[in-house]
């Protein structure tokens, strides 16, 4: 069972197979490394831990400026993990201070000190510490002075595009492009949030809503436009179409909804919470010449959704 761990709770084990980095996302890049982790643990009768940095390191080394949108919550990633069978995610508070450590610190004193190592996994292109001069390199050598092995795994491309969280965000915030997401994470982009009160207008017009309230902020919203989904709620799979957008045919009101219409759905869910899995972006929000207009989209939008689901 994967757990989440802060690093101050966090027990030494030198029978430990490793990787670190963000893993925003968890997509195939990422999952390379993991299942070289779990491959060594097992290898060794040891564990399997990733190692990772909250808040994201991009905000800290801006000054805070730069407000990184997440592909995954702290939450939703340990839960990934798991499902890769990761035993355990450190989390390591991520500050000034903590971005002032070398390379050479970081892998002795908390990596090897703190943690414990007998195999480091790495991606080609990692680095980190101060100034990020931290590299492959680094690890080789502090592995051959301390005792602990170290496999490199090289770059991983999907349709020739090399994989990276920023590729994922751009393809969901610019693009609403959930097909291509979900390509490269290996599964539907989700999210998770309350239902909470609107003003029923899909209701009325025979497409009850539920209104989601997202639960972490942080969290890239795709694009606006209807989308068709599959929504998880009480241990039910439902499929529906989601609205993200601002419904310039019924309201002026300037206020982004994150709106869902779960087809074959007729219980009262205020309070609750669904978790949306994206499966294709149906077309981009439009205003409508009235309600009639907008009824008749709504149907056509329902049967595009079915056929993609």
């Amino acid at each position: 069972m994967g757990k989440l761990i802060y690093l101050d709770n966090a027990t030494h084990d030198k029978r430990t197979a490793l990787t670190v980095g963000t893993f925003d996302g968890v997509h195939q890049g990422h999952q390379i490394l993991i299942g070289k982790v779990v491959e060594k643990a097992r290898e060794i009768n040891g564990r399997s831990v990733v190692v990772t940095f909250n808040p994201h390191p991009r905000e800290v080394l801006h000054g805070g400026h730069n407000k990184i949108k997440l592909l995954t919550t702290l939450e939703e990633r340990v839960e990934i993990l798991q499902g890769y069978g990761i035993d355990e995610m450190i989390v390591i508070p991520f500050d000034r201070d903590f971005s002032l450590l070398s390379s050479h610190d970081f892998i002795e004193k908390i990596v090897f000190g703190k943690i414990g190592v007998q195999h480091f996994i790495i991606g080609y292109d990692h680095q980190f510490g101060k100034n990020r001069e931290g590299t492959i390199t680094t690890v080789k050598k502090l592995g051959k002075e301390l005792g602990f092995d170290v496999h490199m795994v090289d770059a991983q491309e999907v349709e020739k595009v090399t994989v990276s969280s920023t590729t994922v965000r751009k393809a969901l915030a610019n693009e609403g492009n959930v097909e291509m997401a979900a390509n490269f994470l290996g599964r539907p982009y989700q999210l998770a949030g309350m239902v909470i009160h609107g003003d029923k207008k899909g209701r009325q017009i025979g497409y009850p809503t539920a209104n989601i309230k997202v639960d972490n902020p942080r969290k890239i919203i795709p694009l606006n436009g209807v989308y068709a989904v599959t929504v998880d709620f009480e241990n039910t799979v439902y499929k529906g179409m989601m609205n993200i957008g601002y419904r310039p045919t019924v309201t002026d009101i300037n206020e982004l909804r994150i709106e869902v219409n779960m087809f074959d759905f007729n219980q009262e869910i205020y309070g609750k919470q669904l978790k949306v899995h994206f499966h294709k972006r149906i077309r981009e929000e439009q205003k409508f010449n009235g309600i009639d207009e907008l009824k008749s989209q709504l149907g056509r939008d329902k049967e595009n959704c079915l056929s993609a689901l």
